[in-house]
This record gives C-alpha cells, structure tokens and sequence, in this order.
C-alpha cells in the first residue's frame, strides 16, 4: 500500500498520478487519489455491467473496482506484477482502478495542458485534457465520467 505525497504546487499548476494502460500514459488528478495498491483478490459482483471487475475489502470498507481499460474500450492485456489498483475519491465515493503499471508523479502548468475538445469518438468523453511534458502526452482522465456521475451510473 503506498500512500500518495501530495506537495504544494504553485498557481496555475496541476499534479497529476501518471499511469500505463497497455503502451499509453493516463493520468488522474493527485487530489482525487488516495492511495495506490497492489492487485489483491476481488470479488465478482452479479449482474454488475461489464466494466465493474468486483469488490474489494479496504479496512473494513467495501469499494468497488473498475476495470480501467474495459471502461475506456481498450483491449485487454494479461495482470503482471506491476498491476496496481489506484483507489480514488470523486465527490463522496471511493472507487478502486486497475490499471497496467503506475509510472510516476507529474507536474503540468496550465500551458503545458490542452483541452481534448478534438477527441471525438466514443472515449473522448472520458478525457478531460492532454499534458505534454518534452516529447511525452499524457492522457488526462475524468473522473466523473469514468464512475459514470455524469451518466449511466447516476
């Protein structure tokens, strides 16, 4: 289990959780993560749609875990020893995300961010920008699309 270390970042600055799902980088907002674990035993929910991989058991709490690449529409790739669940809060709920491989801690400035108005297919409505850091893009995520608050879930 680690625990996320969250620094003060200046204005206009975002600290993002980068992460790999199959070759590409993804991130999440560091002020939506609360901790990163390893792949632990989850537990299938009946009649859950076909994202939802289970439940799992975190201190007593039940979260439930997202599979990240099912979500997005991604092809799926075997579990390695780098696959991590990332546990985030969004509003009030706690949800876990596998995902490949976590890579590291970003910072991005405001100018190194576009917004994805340009993704238009089926998962741009997940993306809620695009940081380019040298010659790396990193796919920003939205966390209210993924755990579905601004649709089907809510």
């Amino acid at each position: 289990m680690a625990k996320i270390d969250k620094k003060v970042v200046g204005e206009g600055e975002m600290q993002v959780v980068a992460f790999k799902l199959r070759k590409e980088e993804y991130s999440f907002n560091i002020l939506n993560v609360q901790e990163i674990k390893g792949l632990t035993d989850i537990t299938r929910v009946p009649y859950a749609s076909d994202f939802i991989k289970g439940v799992i058991n975190l201190r007593g709490s039940v979260l439930p875990v997202i599979d990240l690449k099912k979500r997005l529409g991604l092809m799926d790739t075997p579990y390695t020893d780098d696959t991590r669940i990332v546990i985030v809060k969004v509003d009030d709920i706690s949800v876990g995300m596998v995902v490949d491989e976590v890579t590291e801690v970003l910072v991005f400035n405001q100018s190194e961010i576009e917004v994805a108005k340009s993704v238009d297919n089926e998962i741009g409505r997940f993306i809620s920008g695009i940081g380019k850091l040298d010659d790396r893009l990193v796919i920003m995520l939205d966390l209210n699309a993924i755990v579905g608050l601004t649709d089907e879930l809510k």
